[in-house]
């Protein structure tokens, strides 16, 4: 259960945030029966800078021009909030190392590019997971009163745990056909750094990278869901749940699959996404 929201004049500045977030990580002790912030956080009068839609558009592959806000932008309006949750004090998962593991979008309607719309995002819960202790975090966006737009996202804290950490169902590629090969460029996490505002250094550069265990930059796993939504397409009203089970290398090569609504991204012998679009109604 949330406390009272805390309603906010601004968005909050990503940069502070996650180097806030790096200093208190070492005194983290993740925990599925820690406390959390119950605060829920609010940001009304939310106006979207066109220049940076356009600019996320290009790198994601979205179709510019469009009036309506893609389906994972509102992840970018909301990600502030979300961040000023996490590097937190009170917030027990260390901000450092944390992985962003599924997401579920649920679009009522459409999202006009030139809306002015309210933010909203609070910490769920945590529970146990085979690999350590998990968050989801909750976005919402209000248009007029009325919520237009809504997310749950895990995040995951890996410590030791009593359970053995089996290799999950998924990780293998599955059966749907390749729509297309991609080759990713190795700047796509600057790009979609400078259009989304994460700036995290696992994303920017090979030795940046390496400090954090990666050979090499990985791309963002929103840019991953949001490239093959791109693709893919999606209803107005939709439901959308994504899995993101391996990082892509960056630069590299991947397959984008797809049939009857279901969608994979994979390469090497690994399924890096998979995810599935629902009509709502």
């Amino acid at each position: 259960m949330t406390s009272a929201a805390l309603v906010l004049t601004d968005s909050p500045a990503l940069a502070p945030l996650l180097a806030r977030g790096a200093l208190r990580s070492p005194f983290k002790r993740p925990c599925p029966d820690a406390d959390y912030p119950r605060t829920r956080l609010v940001l009304p009068g939310v106006r979207v800078d066109l220049s940076r839609l356009a600019a996320y558009e290009r790198v994601c592959g979205f179709a510019t021009g469009d009036d309506g806000l893609p389906v994972t932008y509102p992840h970018v309006l909301g990600f502030p909030l979300a961040m000023r949750l996490m590097s937190d004090r009170r917030f027990p998962l260390p901000l450092l190392g944390l992985v962003h593991t599924s997401i579920e979008i649920t679009r009522h309607t459409s999202l006009p590019a030139t809306g002015e719309y309210e933010l909203a995002a609070h910490v769920e819960g945590l529970a146990a997971h085979r690999r350590g202790t998990q968050a989801t975090v909750v976005t919402e966006v209000r248009g007029a009163g009325e919520v237009v737009w809504e997310s749950r996202s895990t995040y995951l804290a890996r410590h030791r745990t009593g359970s053995a950490a089996a290799r999950p169902a998924g990780d293998e590629p599955g059966g749907l056909p390749e729509v297309a090969e991609w080759r990713i460029a190795e700047d796509v996490g600057r790009r979609y750094g400078a259009a989304s505002g994460d700036r995290n250094p696992i994303h920017l550069h090979p030795l940046t990278a390496r400090l954090f265990g990666f050979p090499r930059a990985i791309a963002h796993g929103m840019w991953t869901v949001a490239r093959c939504l791109a693709a893919h397409g999606v209803p107005q009203s939709t439901r959308v749940r994504a899995e993101f089970r391996a990082p892509v290398l960056l630069p590299g090569t991947v397959e984008y699959a797809a049939r009857d609504g279901r969608f994979e991204l994979r390469g090497g012998g690994r399924t890096h996404v998979e995810g599935r679009v629902d009509r709502l109604g």
